[in-house]
């Protein structure tokens, strides 16, 4: 438990919680960018496209989005441990802490689905 008494603790917690939320964004937005490489590589060359094509930067994109939807996911497990540590004077009144949370597990679950659509249509195409 917390023996500061101070509402700072909380929000420096739901600080890193946000960060660890940027950082989530961050690894998905590139792991896309790596995922989509090749078309653009092929695209640049002018190469006729391979269907079912699971080059290397497919899995190297893939294995970065989930990487960031977990992150997000994990981030939000920390942040509950710290809260069950705080004490109820350490929470402001009436905030709503559960925003971050919310936030957080969204952006996990879009981007486990972003991994499930992008296998999907690159083993259909």
């Amino acid at each position: 438990m917390s023996d500061l008494n101070d509402p700072r603790v909380f929000f420096a917690a739901e600080r890193t919680l946000m960060a660890w939320n940027r950082t989530g964004l961050t690894l998905m937005a590139f792991g896309f960018v790596i995922e989509r490489f090749d078309l653009f590589v092929t695209m640049l060359a002018r190469l006729p496209q391979k269907p079912l094509d699971h080059g290397l930067s497919f899995w190297i994109g893939m294995a970065f989005i989930c990487l960031g939807a977990a992150s997000s996911a994990l981030a939000v497990v920390q942040y509950r441990k710290v809260l069950h540590t705080l004490n109820p004077n350490e929470v402001p009144q009436g905030y709503w802490v559960n925003m971050g949370v919310l936030t957080n597990l969204a952006v996990a679950a879009l981007g486990f689905m972003l991994t499930a659509y992008l296998f999907i249509s690159h083993s259909s195409g």
